[in-house]
């Protein structure tokens, strides 16, 4: 290699894909730069801020100089009150110490693909699914095989479907409910199906529980209460409102928790002190109160977009149930996701994301659209979808 020559990439940063949706915002960014105006429906945040009580606990904080390292898996008291949850909300008796806290949800998924994947082993992923998924799963040196899921079965996958796609390779299926981008939420029953085929299999279940609080209707109750084999990941940055403040976290089996700690230590260091002591106060019940009206919130959105699409041409198959997206067939309009949500943007000023994201099998069929705005501003939106598609 010559003196000037720029050093050679690894084989997965040369082919690891964008994450579409970031690409649109950089763009939609741009174009609000020039002077336009974007109407963001893109990025899977809505408008709503940290509570007030969370934030002022944040700057109690920082003046009292909480911004010193932590454990590893996260302060004591933190994993107290989150256990503490897991009993008041879901009726689980969760040892604190199985708690890890983490530098957010993608952190967590991390930790537990270390902690129970090899390289070169396979992870089943539901197709739709969240994009960076199968990111994480490469970057582990693992492989990320589809389980390509359908409407009829509310875009989750069934037991058995799991068992058909399940090799003498596979090690884990990463499952999650709500899901993104389709807002379904996977049946109890089924959950418990799957855990079933997976257990007798010597697999490991990974539960992507970020949006299980942002649930319209029957409340979910986390797999935490099913198995205490089951990895659950969670996060503060969805139902919370803190995704900036990067706090996340996990809980893991008995048998984990000395490992997932070491890896912790290694791979992480540490989660934020000041998001941590700000998180204390995530769980009480003025903020849990309003929390709650957020979710209602959430549903009326839902509700503004379930009525306007059919006559756009956009075709939602599953009702979601929780979260905050719509997952819409485009197809009607003749060309990709990808191409008509470039076409959206330009001619009219509304980000959505492209279904390439999500499903390599069947994304350019399909766009989410992120219900981050208040209702005014998604009959603005409706409106001017309706300009360019109608």
């Amino acid at each position: 290699m010559s003196a000037n020559a720029e050093p050679a990439l690894s084989d997965f940063a040369r082919v690891v894909e964008p994450f579409r949706v970031m690409d649109i915002l950089d763009r939609a960014q741009a174009a609000e730069r020039a002077g336009r105006d974007i109407i963001h429906l893109e990025v899977g945040e809505p408008d709503f801020v940290t509570p007030r009580e969370v934030v002022a606990a944040g700057e109690v904080a920082l003046a009292a100089g909480e911004t010193r390292y932590t454990p590893a898996h996260g302060r004591e008291n933190l994993r107290r009150v989150i256990a503490d949850d897991y009993r008041e909300r879901h009726g689980a008796e969760v040892d604190p110490d199985r708690v890890v806290v983490t530098s957010g949800a993608s952190a967590g998924i991390l930790l537990a693909l270390a902690a129970g994947v090899n390289p070169g082993e396979e992870v089943l992923l539901p197709d739709p699914g969240y994009a960076c998924n199968r990111q994480f799963v490469a970057a582990r040196g693992a492989r990320p095989k589809p389980l390509v899921v359908s409407p009829e079965d509310g875009w989750q996958p069934t037991p058995e479907a799991v068992a058909a796609a399940w090799s003498e390779q596979t090690r884990a299926v990463l499952l999650a409910s709500p899901a993104n981008p389709t807002g379904t939420c996977l049946p109890r029953e089924t959950l418990a199906e799957i855990v079933a085929v997976v257990e007798a299999r010597g697999g490991l279940v990974i539960m992507d529980e970020i949006y299980g609080q942002l649930v319209f209707g029957e409340p979910e109750r986390s797999a935490v209460a099913l198995h205490p084999n089951v990895v659950v990941i969670n996060s503060f940055s969805k139902y919370f409102a803190m995704t900036g403040w990067r706090l996340g976290w996990m809980v893991v089996p008995p048998s984990w928790i000395d490992p997932v700690r070491r890896l912790a230590q290694n791979l992480f260091v540490a989660p934020s002190s000041v998001a941590q002591a700000a998180a204390m106060f995530a769980f009480r019940p003025d903020t849990e109160a309003e929390l709650q009206q957020r979710v209602r919130e959430l549903e009326r959105r839902r509700d503004v977009l379930l009525e306007a699409l059919p006559d756009l041409g956009l075709v939602v198959r599953a009702r979601p149930q929780g979260a905050f997206y719509i997952y819409a067939d485009c197809s009607a309009h003749g060309e990709d996701s990808e191409a008509l949500c470039a076409r959206i943007l330009d001619q009219a000023g509304v980000a959505l994301t492209p279904g390439t994201d999500f499903s390599p099998a069947d994304g350019a069929r399909h766009l989410r659209i992120a219900y981050t705005h208040g209702e005014e501003r998604l009959r603005e939106a409706v409106e001017r979808l309706r300009g360019v598609l109608a």
